[in-house]
């Protein structure tokens, strides 16, 4: 059984006749004639009373018109539903951002898609980058940006900004006078860092050892607000990407690392072998678009 025995039933019904049904379906009557019969062999029943100068529905005729007519509404309002996702009226973009990212720009482009469809919702959730791989990976999110870089053979990407990380201290600090410092001169202070589930807390960790020194860790946090107090407090000092920096208060003072400097680079991700809805494939093409044009102008 399909979808067009049920409809073809319901239009014999509607005009009590074959001949007339399959005129409005634009059938030969033979054809609507062998359709409701391979449909009244598969139920085991007859759908209509054939006997009389009227074709009149049976009971079964009439309990399974009742039914017909519930499924082909929810089928018609399935074509919308789905006609809809294809022309963008609706739909949910699941973005995963790290909190240590300056959205500004990247939410303006999110603004923009809006205005051109109004009927998107976006869900966005904050992570560190190894998270916001997992979940994508688990279906749990759409795109993320994240700090490169990631698994090619699992995810797509597109890398949009690479910045140095600069350090941050307090006013008062030793080094605070300084307009660059040597990673080693850092190697008795106390850090403040992101949590693990951030790629910036390998990368830190990493360049100290190869300087020749294993960084003392304080504190880890999910929340830049909380390091950028603890280093106003004194407690000590963190290594964070410059755009972050520029926006910091005057509680803290931000410097040039070099030797090595450390940087990093951000890109959305997607998955290789997933399905991305509608919505959010229309989301990366118009994003990474607006992207390339924003570097064009750089």
């Amino acid at each position: 059984m399909d979808i067009k025995h049920l409809q073809y039933f319901i239009e014999i019904s509607k005009f009590n006749s074959f001949s007339k049904a399959a005129d409005s379906l634009f059938i030969t009557q033979p054809t609507i004639s062998k359709m409701i019969k391979n449909l009244e062999t598969e139920l085991g029943v007859s759908l209509f009373d054939r006997s009389r100068k009227q074709l009149v529905l049976t009971d079964a005729g009439k309990i399974i018109l009742e039914q017909a007519l519930f499924i082909d509404k929810a089928f018609k309002n399935l074509e919308i539903k789905i006609g809809d996702l294809r022309g963008l009226k609706t739909g949910q973009i699941r973005i995963g951002l790290p909190p240590i990212f300056n959205a500004h720009q990247f939410l303006q482009i999110v603004g923009l898609f809006h205005e051109k469809y109004p009927e998107i919702t976006f869900l966005i959730e904050e992570s560190g980058s190894k998270k916001i791989e997992e979940d994508i990976e688990n279906n749990l999110l759409d795109v993320g940006v994240i700090v490169l870089p990631t698994q090619n053979q699992i995810f797509n990407h597109f890398a949009f900004m690479e910045e140095d990380l600069k350090l941050i201290l307090h006013p008062s600090h030793r080094l605070a006078e300084k307009d660059v410092v040597q990673l080693a001169d850092l190697e008795e202070e106390s850090f403040i860092l992101f949590n693990k589930d951030f790629v910036l807390n390998d990368r830190i960790i990493q360049a100290c050892l190869k300087t020749g020194f294993k960084p003392h860790i304080i504190s880890e946090s999910a929340h830049l607000f909380f390091i950028e107090e603890m280093v106003a407090n004194k407690l000590g000092v963190s290594l964070l990407p410059e755009s972050i920096c520029n926006r910091l208060g005057n509680n803290v003072r931000s410097i040039r690392v070099e030797n090595p400097s450390i940087n990093w680079s951000l890109a959305i991700i997607w998955g290789k072998n997933q399905y991305i809805s509608y919505a959010a494939k229309e989301w990366l093409d118009f994003t990474i678009e607006q992207l390339k044009n924003i570097t064009k102008r750089l």
